[in-house]
């Protein structure tokens, strides 16, 4: 299973992260978030050897000048959590970035959204919730398209993952669930590397 960690601190998470295989590592820029980096951090960010890792800047409806200034070149992946279209989505691809588009699901009908983003290298689905840790409604991951290509966001954590998993997810994407519950955006290392153990164990 591919893993996702999203609102990583680039100074104090990034080398674990990579150490421990997580594939993509993800930096918020968005500054009502408790995440939020700032663009001094893409100097640390430029330091790591990320091995096979890939570096995620995670964004709501970014504008062009903030693409080639702080992404390109930096970073691998760009998310887009904001209302953009799929002719936005050609644009930003056109520079040379891929994309993952992030489809929030409410209800059954939201699913098909996805379709539209055919030029999107990775679809996320996830919860209204944004940032705030809701659990994506069981009923429905079974009815989500099947593939490397799928990922899925909403309260996973150690204790769900295996369940997730025979639901055919094969592609997650984690955040507060690998936090102290008294510090909102301080990730846990402990649970990152429990969460990674029972990744391994899956495989296994």
């Amino acid at each position: 299973m591919k893993v996702k960690i999203c609102g990583l601190n680039p100074a104090r998470d990034v080398q674990l992260c990579i150490n421990l295989g997580v594939n993509f590592l993800g930096f918020v820029f968005y500054d009502k978030s408790p995440r939020h980096i700032s663009f001094d951090d893409i100097q640390i960010l430029k330091k790591y050897n990320k091995k096979n890792s890939s570096f995620v800047a995670v964004t709501v409806d970014p504008d062009d000048d903030f693409i080639k200034n702080q992404v390109i070149g930096n970073f691998d992946y760009i998310q887009l959590h904001g209302s953009e279209t799929n002719e936005r989505v050609k644009e930003i691809k056109s520079m040379g970035l891929k994309i993952i588009k992030t489809i929030k699901i409410k209800v059954e009908t939201d699913i098909e959204y996805y379709k539209k983003f055919e030029n999107a290298d990775i679809i996320l689905f996830d919860t209204p919730g944004m940032e705030r840790s809701i659990q994506f409604p069981e009923n429905l991951i079974s009815k989500l398209p099947k593939g490397e290509k799928y990922a899925l966001a909403g309260s996973i954590s150690e204790n769900n993952l295996e369940n997730i998993a025979n639901l055919g997810v094969n592609f997650c994407d984690l955040s507060s669930s690998l936090e102290l519950n008294a510090q909102i955006g301080y990730k846990d290392h402990q649970k990152i590397k429990k969460f990674i153990k029972k990744i391994n164990e899956l495989k296994n």
